[in-house]
């Protein structure tokens, strides 16, 4: 038996076939005749000098043999592949994969992505719309925007964006009905459930108490997901703590108003994220620099706030 590696192509035909448990699935899959793909096995048993499967009359099971090579050959080419996918993005400045949590998605990115295919067309961008932790290799993801607190992260590089807040938002009708902040005691109060993994908390109990009030917040609607708690407020249904990247563009265009000017700021953040030596590939740092501009054009909202820093709100 030879020590050297057996042909790839048999290797190939060999992990087609151990996960189907059948030639002919297997010779489907890798576009071969069933004939070919015994063929390659065949000589893959000779070059180890001994049989990888049983062969059954309608059917086929792995030897101890098989049965050893299997994992190690079906997590070879799941490394493989991965490794070709990513050679693949490194030349590829043409598609631009994003992912954003929902609330992010739908707020921010959504209304806006049309501006930036006008600015390059040049750019197929792609969203992923997920909470979840990301491997950039693995999930083909070029850009992450991420919510919170500042933490290291190997082999990322990160740019922080627009410093965040919370403020009371609702529709300028609603607003007319409450035109005091002591007048929410009487207000549906619509909670945004999606932050309160922050410490301390940014909620509508620590707005009430940075304002020196001094009523219930228990009540009202609580939604997971923040873009939920906006589409309420935009609905008309009752006052909701706005976060800014997500309230912003509705400020702006005065479908929401903020009328108290008080707002709470956040030690927690958006972020942008890529591979590290990656920020400043063309179609990632054009995505980065348009994000900064789209920021840019709201920035006047921060500026008529008064923002009070989290840690510096009295516990309840």
């Amino acid at each position: 038996m030879s020590d050297r590696l057996p042909p790839l192509t048999a290797l190939r035909a060999f992990d087609a076939a151990a996960r189907h448990m059948s030639f002919a699935k297997a010779a489907e899959e890798l576009f071969v005749t069933p004939a070919a793909l015994s063929f390659q096995i065949k000589s893959l048993e000779e070059h180890l000098g001994a049989p990888l499967f049983h062969r059954l009359n309608r059917a086929v099971t792995l030897t101890e043999a098989g049965e050893a090579l299997a994992p190690g050959a079906q997590e070879g080419f799941r490394t493989l592949n991965a490794a070709w996918r990513s050679v693949q993005r490194l030349t590829d400045d043409a598609t631009l994969m994003v992912t954003a949590g929902p609330g992010f998605t739908a707020k921010w990115l959504a209304p806006r992505f049309f501006e930036f295919a006008r600015a390059h067309p040049e750019i197929d961008l792609r969203f992923s719309a997920t909470l979840r932790n990301v491997d950039f290799a693995r999930d083909e993801v070029d850009v992450a925007i991420r919510f919170g607190l500042e933490k290291d992260a190997p082999g990322l590089w990160t740019y922080p964006l627009a410093r965040e807040w919370v403020t009371p938002v609702m529709t300028p009708e609603i607003a007319k009905e409450f035109p005091t902040p002591q007048s929410l005691a009487k207000a549906t109060l619509i909670h945004d459930e999606s932050i309160n993994f922050l410490r301390p908390r940014a909620d509508w109990a620590a707005w009430i108490r940075m304002m020196g009030l001094d009523f219930d917040t228990s009540h009202g609607p609580r939604f997971s997901g923040a873009d939920h708690s906006i589409d309420a407020a935009l609905a008309g249904a009752g006052v909701a703590l706005g976060r800014r990247a997500l309230v912003v563009k509705d400020l702006n265009e005065g479908r929401l108003v903020a009328p108290f000017s008080q707002a709470i700021s956040l030690q927690a953040r958006f972020r942008f994220l890529c591979l590290q030596g990656a920020q400043d590939r063309p179609h990632i740092a054009a995505f980065r620099h348009w994000i900064l501009d789209e920021i840019a054009k709201t920035a006047h909202i921060t500026d008529a706030l008064t923002l009070t820093p989290i840690e510096d709100i009295p516990p309840a």
